[in-house]
């Protein structure tokens, strides 16, 4: 094909050959070329009967590039740029179904990676960092199935960073904690997390009305 291609360029059946040559990266799994030469094939040949092909397949070879949720995903971020044109561009489009669930499997893994920095910064006691990841990965994310975790878990590191604080900052931050747990209730009075959360407010209450006398 590598060969073939050059000579046909410019004449009738530089389509079909540019189509095929595009479609030999995809098949061998060489998905960097793949991507590459759809790319080109849409753009030269945006009337093809194959565009649409073309578009979903381009954009299905950055969805295979994507890493593991745990390694740097900026190929899933292209991945989804480039998922979310061919649905734009073929709002009834034959590949649309697997589009919109290739589009929720990769929203899923960087939900899942953005949700396991702020829990290490939980594990490794770094509550400042975890309270702003979770307060970042809650507004990214709104409709993830994490986000009932990510709501407890902020509330825990509000809770222990006060008591981890100096005297003087700890009524400040058990308010702070409270507020957090007052976020949480509102989404989750019925979770398996509210007798958990309950039993830290009673101890914030506690340690604020101490605080007090």
């Amino acid at each position: 094909m590598e060969q073939i291609v050059p000579a046909y360029r410019g004449k009738p059946q530089a389509e079909k050959l540019m189509f095929i040559y595009s479609n030999t990266f995809y098949n061998l799994g060489d998905y960097y070329l793949a991507g590459y030469q759809f790319e080109r094939f849409v753009s030269s040949y945006p009337l093809s009967e194959k565009v649409e092909e073309a578009a979903y397949k381009g954009a299905k070879s950055y969805y295979f590039l994507s890493p593991r949720y745990s390694l740097d995903q900026t190929d899933t971020y292209v991945a989804l740029e480039k998922l979310q044109a061919y649905i734009n561009r073929f709002p009834e489009g034959e590949f649309l179904p697997e589009a919109n669930k290739d589009v929720a499997e990769l929203t899923n893994k960087l939900e899942k990676k953005s949700f396991e920095i702020a829990k290490q910064y939980y594990h490794i006691e770094d509550y400042k960092a975890a309270i702003k990841s979770f307060d970042n990965f809650i507004l990214d994310f709104p409709g993830s199935e994490f986000r009932m975790d990510a709501y407890f878990l902020r509330l825990k590191a509000a809770y222990d960073l006060a008591l981890r604080s100096v005297n003087y900052l700890v009524p400040e931050r058990l308010e702070a904690a409270k507020g957090y747990y007052n976020s949480f209730n509102r989404y989750y009075s019925e979770s398996e997390r509210k007798a958990e959360a309950d039993l830290i407010l009673q101890d914030i209450e506690e340690r604020l009305q101490n605080k007090q006398v």
